[in-house]
């Protein structure tokens, strides 16, 4: 048996090599539907990692006490009690994001990615590493909504954090936003991009092809 990888290894693993936004295409839905502008990406990475990391260590805490049959069950009403708190959070102190944000704050309750982390690490981990791992994961996906958000504003708005960085037009300047950036296609496409360009870099990260073409000599093996 292998030996379990390390803190270090668990909280870093799933920035870039086992991100879970590029690598297992999981929470995507926020991320092509709060990347507007960095507040928003910003605030929901934040709400989403508090999440992960509490409910990563109450599901731990209590893993040995939870039976088979209603797991799921526990589960959901852990994260969904952490996210109800959350979202009253934001709407008492960041009331205009919160209602940017619009529903997606309380469908991180249902986001694959808490539930995943939740089901297949935390009930069969410690606490202190159940949320090592919880908030390696909040931060991968941080990390992925941050470039998405950054870029769509940037293009789609000439600012960033609503900070003017490119002169519009409409200002006397010489940029013209591209409306494009702020709609959810434009998500869609750098988030391909994104990935693209990550197992470009990391090619063991591709998955294996299914189908080989008949003109490539492998097929013919």
């Amino acid at each position: 048996m292998s030996a379990p990888a390390s803190l270090r290894s668990v909280l870093l693993s799933p920035l870039l090599r086992q991100n879970p936004v590029t690598l297992q295409i999981l929470g995507i839905c926020s991320a092509l539907a709060v990347t507007t502008s960095m507040e928003t990406a910003l605030t929901m990475s934040g709400a989403l990692t508090v999440v992960l990391v509490m409910s990563a260590g109450l599901i731990s805490v209590i893993r040995r006490h939870i039976p088979d049959s209603i797991r799921l069950i526990v589960q959901i009403v852990i994260v969904a009690s952490l996210v109800i708190v959350i979202d009253q959070i934001l709407q008492a102190y960041l009331f205009e994001i919160s209602q940017r944000l619009s529903v997606f704050v309380s469908l991180i309750t249902t986001n694959c990615l808490v539930l995943g982390r939740t089901e297949s690490f935390s009930r069969h981990n410690p606490p202190l590493r159940s949320m090592v791992d919880a908030l390696g994961n909040g931060l991968g996906y941080s990390l992925a909504l941050t470039v998405i958000g950054s870029i769509r504003e940037l293009f789609g708005a000439g600012s960033l954090l609503g900070w003017q960085v490119l002169p519009t037009v409409d200002q006397g300047g010489w940029f013209t936003p591209l409306n494009l950036m702020l709609l959810a296609p434009s998500a869609f496409f750098l988030l391909g991009g994104l990935v693209w360009a990550i197992r470009s870099v990391l090619p063991d990260q591709a998955e294996a092809l299914e189908y080989l073409s008949p003109d490539d000599p492998e097929a013919s093996q």
